[in-house]
């Protein structure tokens, strides 16, 4: 066979190509397990930076991330009755496929955040001070910004009132305006804020231009400069997820001392 023909450049072309294949493939089922561990870490990652426990950028190794995770304790809950749901394993839990389970999710009513499908079941992870008692509750949420759906998490106080944090993990947003929820100065003005009113009622928001601090603007936080409809998805996002079709019932039950 000549070595500038057709033929030769196409079977020579599709062994190369067969070869590499089975390099990927191989690499893929031998790393599979490294990659869900590594998935793990960083979502315990992202908890404790939620809460507190971990600076933005701070470089963890895999012992330190399991290590400061002994004192966080995920639990699965049923979001309607706020039940916390012992017989269901946290670690075997997949939120996000719950998600697009028809048989394990329901269609909220319309909202401003545009969430289509919630899980019946979700996760909550609890942080525990030194006595042994709640100190924070993380919850995950998510929620449409400008381009896609946000990731995060929020930290609330065993008040389940104040916030003590907040994180987004993964997102589509423009670099510079919207993508400035992973900027560690922003993030450092939500602790202190009020999810909740007296009522209970929902109502921490950001808002456009600044906010006071803590103490004089407990419900308003900064809002993103450039990013208003961005700002806005965090605000919807969070008050559905603080309501009766997210976390709301659970929280209630947490304050009065039945979960």
């Amino acid at each position: 066979m000549q070595q500038h023909s057709v033929k030769y450049t196409l079977l020579f072309s599709a062994a190369v190509c067969g070869v590499c294949a089975v390099f990927v493939s191989a690499a893929a089922v031998t790393l599979a397990d490294r990659q869900d561990a590594n998935e793990v870490l960083e979502k315990r990652r992202n908890v404790l930076q939620a809460a507190g426990l971990v600076k933005p950028g701070e470089k963890l190794a895999a012992a330190e991330i399991e290590t400061a995770f002994e004192s966080v304790e995920a639990v699965v809950i049923d979001l309607e009755t706020g039940e916390e749901l012992p017989d269901v394993d946290p670690t075997a839990f997949d939120q996000q496929k719950a998600k697009k389970d028809p048989a394990a999710s329901h269609a909220p009513p319309e909202n401003l955040s545009r969430i289509q499908r919630v899980p019946d079941r979700a996760l909550v992870y609890k942080v525990k001070g030194d006595a042994g008692g709640v100190d924070m509750l993380v919850l995950p949420i998510e929620g449409y910004g400008l381009w896609g759906t946000l990731y995060g998490f929020l930290a609330l106080g065993a008040d389940t009132r104040t916030i003590e944090g907040i994180t987004y993990y993964s997102h589509k947003e423009t670099p510079g305006l919207g993508g400035e929820v992973d900027n560690p100065s922003w993030k450092a003005l939500w602790p202190g804020r009020f999810a909740y009113d007296d009522d209970w009622q929902p109502k921490v928001e950001v808002v456009k231009g600044r906010a006071g601090k803590p103490e004089e603007d407990p419900y308003r936080v900064d809002g993103l400069s450039g990013a208003t409809i961005t700002s806005r998805g965090v605000t919807n996002m969070l008050r559905f997820w603080l309501g009766p079709q997210g976390f709301g019932p659970y929280l209630e039950k947490f304050r009065e001392g039945q979960t």
